[in-house]
């Protein structure tokens, strides 16, 4: 018989706050983290708005030497699991190392460490290449690095599945406790894409938005969409056995109950138009939980606020709760953070969390007009009450769909 899950502890790096508490209140306040591009001249690009992490330090969060080593992935990272470690209560001396295992995924890795070591190498040959580029830039190097700082000995994973990274990882992480690979997980996403080639490539794909209006930049589902805005940021979690948990004393958050992941094995960046990909996880993770499709009344949805992706994932919705989609409460937190990539349905699962702890449901931000095809209830109004589960989307590039069901911790 498979193990129960839960969540013990939360971290989160974000354009909105550099802690779970200050990016939960900036969510309730309906703030935004979407601003003019300052990591490098964006003069000539034609995407001009961002959702950059201000404020932070490596420093603040390990050693500086260890910080000087880590690319901003990876401190993101590493700062995030910081907190969430702490946040759990989760003594390393009094664990085993090999039952405490990480996994922790980034969609692209360091672009940053390519394109300063691809100038060099142009411009003053392949001997002035930095030693460390290797090990600064591979995406796995974010769950490298956490397993270093903190000493986790257990499985180590990083998941890449662009867009849908997040919501693997901790899917992945609740399976391998699930399952008795290991008794706490240290997972999440994590990702730092603010940069020339990151911008200019997404922009190729006219992935990103044109617009120069904060307030109108990244607005899911409203017929005005007009793509997405880079966010960055990292949000990592302590997912645990439940009895191992109660042993220790922990604080118990939510339950982790139903895991979905499927692919549309239909086209490079477009979802598959009817749906029926992102449709066949969300209903694989409710069935993995042995609920109902009529219990679930709130979802996260990946929500990007680019044209396909918010009219394909409402057929999806659609079509895997037929008419009973029409009564789901469904909000995009990209709204106000814009779009984190590898570390998106990790901080959407922790913004699912709290949704549950408070029942509170965020309203979609800058949400105004409706889009006939998107005919769902997208929270224009925040709402509150109690509700049991909440069930997070993720939509990646390359037909990756993954679904997460959360649930209200019973005892």
């Amino acid at each position: 018989m498979s193990r129960r899950v839960v969540v013990t502890g939360m971290g989160a790096i974000t354009p909105i706050g550099l802690s779970v508490e200050e990016f939960w209140n900036s969510v309730k306040e309906g703030r935004t983290g979407f601003g003019e591009i300052t990591k490098f001249d964006a003069s000539e690009y034609k995407c001009k708005l961002v959702a950059e992490v201000k404020g932070f330090e490596g420093k603040n969060y390990m050693d500086f030497k260890a910080a000087k080593r880590m690319e901003p992935f990876s401190q993101y990272a590493v700062a995030a699991a910081k907190e969430a470690i702490e946040d759990a209560g989760l003594d390393m001396e009094k664990e085993d190392p090999f039952r405490v295992g990480v996994s922790v995924g980034s969609g692209t890795g360091s672009l940053q460490a390519l394109e300063r070591n691809h100038s060099r190498l142009l411009e003053k040959g392949p001997s002035r290449v930095e030693p460390l580029m290797v090990p600064m830039m591979i995406s796995n190097m974010a769950a490298g690095n956490v397993s270093i700082q903190f000493g986790l000995r257990g499985k180590s994973l990083n998941v890449v599945t662009a867009c849908a990274t997040g919501t693997n990882s901790i899917g992945e992480a609740y399976r391998t406790i699930q399952y008795g690979d290991a008794e706490v997980m240290i997972a999440g996403g994590t990702e730092s894409s603010i940069t020339p080639v990151g911008i200019s490539g997404f922009g190729a794909l006219t992935a990103l938005t044109s617009s120069q209006d904060p307030k109108r930049c990244s607005i899911p589902f409203d017929k005005e969409r007009s793509g997405f805005v880079m966010g960055e940021g990292s949000a990592i979690v302590v997912l645990e056995e439940l009895e191992h948990a109660k042993k220790r004393g922990a604080g118990i958050y939510a339950e982790v109950v139903g895991y979905g992941s499927t692919s549309d094995a239909y086209h490079i960046t477009s979802p598959i138009e009817d749906g029926s990909g992102a449709a066949k996880a969300m209903e694989y993770a409710v069935t993995d939980a042995g609920a109902d499709m009529n219990e679930i009344t709130y979802i996260n949805a990946h929500g990007t606020s680019t044209h396909h992706n918010d009219l394909f994932e409402t057929r999806a919705i659609k079509l895997a709760f037929g008419k009973h989609a029409a009564d789901i409460k469904i909000n995009s937190t990209k709204s106000m953070i814009g779009h984190l990539l590898g570390a998106a349905g990790a901080i959407e699962f922790v913004t699912c969390v709290k949704e549950l702890q408070e029942g509170y449901i965020h309203r979609t931000v800058g949400y105004e007009i409706p889009d006939e095809e998107c005919d769902l209830d997208y929270c224009k109004e925040p709402v509150e009450g109690e509700f049991m589960y909440a069930l997070s989307n993720s939509l990646g590039f390359g037909g990756h769909n993954s679904s997460l069901l959360i649930k209200k911790y019973v005892k």
